[in-house]
């Protein structure tokens, strides 16, 4: 699976942006080959050159159909609509994406020595 990150910068009009997400978000949903979405509004920024506020995740389940969907009309709208929404004010890339559940990864710990 591959998922197309967008880290949102710290904006001077916040309600603007926010007046415009919806929008995004059907431009987004209309994009070939996505399986789902995330939004994170981070709460507090530890580390880092830039203090993101927002996180917007779309998973593929291919690289080749993270772009062909980037490409798409509903997919440049969208580009188009975020880099008016954020004056260029933000990072995008395309990350492999792996995942485990919590109980497989369990599985395979050590046990602890008994003596």
């Amino acid at each position: 699976m591959h998922k197309l990150v967008i880290l949102i910068e710290s904006l001077p009009n916040w309600e603007k942006f926010e007046d415009n997400w919806p929008e995004f978000l059907h431009q987004v949903e209309e994009m070939p080959g996505l399986r789902r979405e995330a939004t994170s509004r981070v709460e507090d920024f530890l580390y880092g050159q830039v203090p993101y506020v927002q996180v917007h995740e779309l998973f593929f389940d291919s690289l080749d159909e993270a772009q062909q969907a980037m490409a798409s009309p509903s997919g440049r709208n969208a580009g188009r609509l975020l880099q008016q929404m954020t004056a260029g004010r933000m990072t995008l890339f395309i990350a492999e994406h792996k995942e485990d559940d919590l109980e497989n990864i369990r599985k395979f710990k050590e046990p602890p020595d008994e003596e």
